[in-house]
């Protein structure tokens, strides 16, 4: 009897171990956990920590808390102005409520294709709504940003939030990339065409205005030497005229030092003249004044 008994302990000790192993169950960081019974959610787990469930009538199901990736394949946009750019692009999400989650997907290949499928659609839309320079242009993170709330629309009730969506790049299909390239180049030649005229035109009008301002200052410059040199003339003359009503004999001695200077300054000068000319008068050491 004792030996029945010890068997039939072990037993227990046994289906109790089973029973504890299966209502005990570890919920880790990166993860949150729905306990279902009979295929009805009876609560959400997001907090890490160990965790007690029904055995035998209640399960669990893991689902990832971390945030995801998905990335597009190349899709081409045609924007407003009828340009045509080839985008890669990629969102990340994360799954905000397990149970809606589940209803709409059930696993998370098939989410993950469904947010890609959104988000193309999303892409296509919104960038096909502007011009190539605003996309190409410091705006990108305003579109970016559109993209991403008009995607959450569509996802958030299916349980995913879209926490960031990028556009890694957006480039010319090959066959148009020439031809933009081509427009662009011609474009800033004309450019550099018309401000080099504009140069042109200011250089020329400077240079007009320089020629008119020199010559005015020349013309100012002139009356003012020919009105200096007048009023030196009329005070030239009227020094003489009081030299000479002061002393006439002084000053036509004077008068006949300049004419010798001015007629023998040079070394070849010839001049034929009578002895008794009244130019040599004041050779004579007894030269008399004019009126004598």
């Amino acid at each position: 009897m004792g030996k029945s008994f010890s068997t039939v302990l072990a037993v227990i000790v046994v289906v109790l171990g089973f029973v504890l192993a299966g209502s005990v169950f570890t919920v880790n960081e990166t993860e949150q956990v729905m306990v279902k019974q009979f295929g009805k959610v009876e609560k959400i787990i997001r907090e890490p920590g160990l965790n007690f469930k029904i055995p035998f009538i209640q399960d669990i199901t893991y689902v990832d808390k971390r945030v995801l990736n998905v990335v597009t394949q190349r899709e081409e946009v045609v924007t407003s102005d009828q340009k045509r750019l080839v985008v890669d692009s990629f969102a990340r999400f994360q799954i905000e409520d397990p149970l809606l989650f589940f209803q709409s997907f059930g696993d998370l290949r098939l989410a993950s294709s469904r947010v890609e499928t959104i988000l193309n659609s999303q892409l296509k839309q919104v960038l096909g709504s502007e011009i190539l320079n605003k996309i190409v242009s410091g705006e990108r993170s305003n579109l970016m940003n559109k993209i991403r709330d008009q995607v959450n629309a569509e996802t958030e009730k299916r349980g995913i939030s879209v926490v960031d969506v990028r556009i890694v790049r957006a480039d010319l299909p090959q066959a148009n990339s020439q031809k933009v390239f081509d427009r662009m180049r011609t474009q800033r030649e004309q450019e550099a065409k018309e401000i080099r005229a504009e140069g042109a035109e200011i250089a020329q009008s400077t240079r007009a205005r320089a020629d008119r301002n020199r010559t005015v200052i020349l013309a100012e410059a002139k009356r003012d030497a020919e009105i200096i040199r007048g009023d030196g003339d009329a005070e030239k003359n009227r020094i003489f005229a009081d030299a000479f009503g002061k002393d006439k004999d002084f000053f036509a001695f004077y008068r006949s030092m300049q004419a010798y200077r001015e007629s023998i300054a040079n070394d070849d000068t010839t001049m034929v003249l009578s002895p008794d000319s009244e130019f040599f008068r004041y050779f004579d050491g007894n030269a008399t004044r004019p009126d004598e």
